[in-house]
């Protein structure tokens, strides 16, 4: 796992690696995602579509990989507590909506999952969580990537838009929930090919061929943090 931060993606009159093409075929991850500067930001934009990054100087132009995973965390406002049940923030809505627009469309855009996370009660915090062990979660992984490779012979993360024609279609009552929320959030067109994909992904981890409408409902709802912002 690489972790950006602002001044080191790459340097120098003769371009070489930084954390975006250091961080190929694993995790780039962005703690505190609004305070990078946008430039840096935007810089992701063509890795995150293509696996590779250009870089130009006055010297010379070169070309690297960077297929990476990006996760990325960020706070509601600047000091953290919007929504907080303790009341404590004070942003205005102007500052929030500053903070939160340093995220771009276009790069909101290709960030297929997007989870708000509740603060937690206290009683919460040292309370034994229920859930799957760890080994339970690896088999259903490795059965749904097995399913995507005997479907097309890759991961539906390397889905191409004629690729997802082909393999992500939805149903009747599964694509008409979809336009629902495209009109709803003013989603794009490559939003829309990234929900079909997700969906293709929550299907073969459910073990169904199919994507049908619940599939498409869950990935919708992953998308939803940043477009109701």
């Amino acid at each position: 796992m690489k972790f950006l931060n602002s001044d080191n993606l790459t340097s120098g009159s003769t371009p070489r690696p930084g954390e975006i093409s250091l961080a190929h075929r694993g995790v780039l991850f962005l703690d505190e995602l609004p305070e990078f500067d946008r430039k840096v930001l935007e810089v992701l934009r063509e890795p995150m579509e293509s696996g590779r990054i250009h870089i130009s100087r006055a010297a010379r132009q070169a070309e690297f990989p960077a297929a990476f995973q990006l996760i990325a965390a960020m706070n509601p406002c600047p000091c953290g507590y919007l929504g907080h049940p303790n009341g404590k923030c004070r942003c205005s809505p102007d500052l929030i909506a500053r903070y939160q627009g340093k995220i771009s469309g276009p790069l909101a855009d290709r960030i297929d999952v997007q989870i708000q996370v509740g603060a937690l009660p206290q009683a919460d915090l040292t309370r034994q969580a229920d859930g799957e062990p760890s080994a339970a979660i690896h088999a259903r992984v490795e059965a749904a990537f097995a399913r995507q490779l005997q479907r097309q012979g890759y991961a539906n993360s390397f889905l191409n838009t004629r690729a997802i024609d082909t393999y992500c279609r939805a149903d009747q009552r599964g694509e008409a929930l979809l336009q629902q929320a495209m009109q709803k959030f003013s989603w794009s067109a490559r939003a829309y090919h990234r929900v079909l994909k997700l969906a293709r992904t929550i299907a073969d981890l459910a073990g169904s061929e199919l994507i049908q409408p619940p599939h498409i409902a869950e990935a919708i709802q992953y998308r939803r943090a940043l477009a109701e912002h």
